[in-house]
């Protein structure tokens, strides 16, 4: 199979490299979120991405428990949409000179992470309770809430006031 690097043969095999998928995307966001901090103006949004890199650090560590729970050890493998998702950020980042359009550009990237990892982590907790692996749910739940928290206070910051400064600029 094309992108995998062993054949998936069983919903558990497909459950398996999803997880080494979120688990390698969860590193690549801890390592873009202090360039996201460095780079955002507003205090707000600078707070929102240190709580949700101590809160990524959490979900790997639950992710690891996951992977116990399965007899594994923490294992990622490459992740092409997170890596092109990051890789965007940092190119359109890397593009824009105003302050306060560059925070709405990083609101949108972040939102961009938050969608993905929100639709992973649901179809991760729909296959585990499928393989009978009810604490991996519970789990893997409680990332999704963390997830789609944040999603929400990105939309609400961006709506409040992220936006309108951004448009502001357009003079």
């Amino acid at each position: 199979m094309g992108l995998f690097t062993k054949d998936i043969e069983t919903l558990r095999d497909l459950y398996v490299h999803q997880l080494q998928d979120v688990y390698y995307a969860e590193q690549q966001i801890t390592k873009a979120l202090p360039k996201m901090i460095e780079k955002a103006t507003d205090a707000e949004l600078r707070m929102g991405f240190e709580t949700h890199l101590r809160e990524t650090e959490g979900q790997i560590a639950r992710l690891e428990q996951v992977f116990e729970l399965e007899g594994l050890k923490p294992k990622g493998v490459t992740c092409p949409a997170i890596d092109g998702i990051i890789k965007e950020a940092n190119e359109v980042a890397g593009e824009i000179a105003d302050k306060a359009v560059l925070d709405a550009a990083l609101t949108a990237s972040a939102q961009a992470v938050e969608h993905y990892e929100i639709a992973r982590y649901g179809t991760l907790i729909a296959w585990a309770g499928q393989v009978g692996q009810a604490q991996s749910v519970r789990l893997l739940s409680e990332t999704l809430a963390e997830e789609k928290a944040t999603d929400d206070k990105l939309t609400k910051l961006a709506e409040s006031k992220l936006n309108a400064r951004a448009e502001l600029t357009e003079a």
